[in-house]
């Protein structure tokens, strides 16, 4: 996820300052990696020098004072864009997973104990999920879902990978 446009996606919604931008982005996008202050703020200064935001108000605080930050037309023609353009659907063809069966063969090690370790892996991962989509909201219920399917497709392929060890070794030994 890109961090710069959701931020202005946010902004777009309404005016905010940095501290509810990174509550709001937290909330709904950072499960499991939640945004620094520090990236927010880094952040909300480039999409400024680029025009993208302005600060409507400063406002002091008990520490440094705070600005409200205003998307601008041009922020919002790219959230326009992005929000229209589809996310590429080609599959991610060079994975670490397959990276690391593929050395392991040619290395002469056990791939098929580093797919068994795998797998484990993915099932415990799949359980954590399984068990946020019971008892979480619907946002984290349909983020659960998404990475549930992908765990699945990952664990077909560790499958078939597994049948196909022998004849890989014999490909990628040569």
């Amino acid at each position: 996820m890109t961090v710069p446009l959701t931020l202005l996606g946010l902004l777009e919604r309404e005016p905010s300052h940095g501290y509810d931008l990174k509550r709001d982005y937290d909330a709904f996008f950072g499960r499991g990696k939640p945004l620094s202050f520090g990236q927010v703020y880094a952040t909300l200064s480039r999409l400024a020098r680029d025009g993208k935001v302005v600060i409507s108000d400063v406002e002091p605080g008990e520490g440094p004072d705070r600005k409200r930050y205003i998307i601008t037309d041009v922020g919002a023609t790219e959230v326009d864009t992005w929000l229209k353009e589809p996310v590429a659907a080609e599959p991610h063809l060079q994975t670490v997973l397959f990276a690391k069966v593929t050395l392991a063969l040619m290395l002469g090690r056990n791939a098929e104990a580093y797919l068994d370790t795998q797998r484990a892996a993915h099932l415990q991962r799949m359980r954590e999920l399984t068990e946020i989509k019971r008892n979480g909201s619907l946002v984290d219920a349909l983020l659960a879902d998404h990475g549930l399917f992908h765990l699945e497709a990952d664990l077909r392929w560790i499958e078939l990978t597994s049948v196909r060890l022998e004849s890989l070794a014999k490909a990628v030994r040569g």
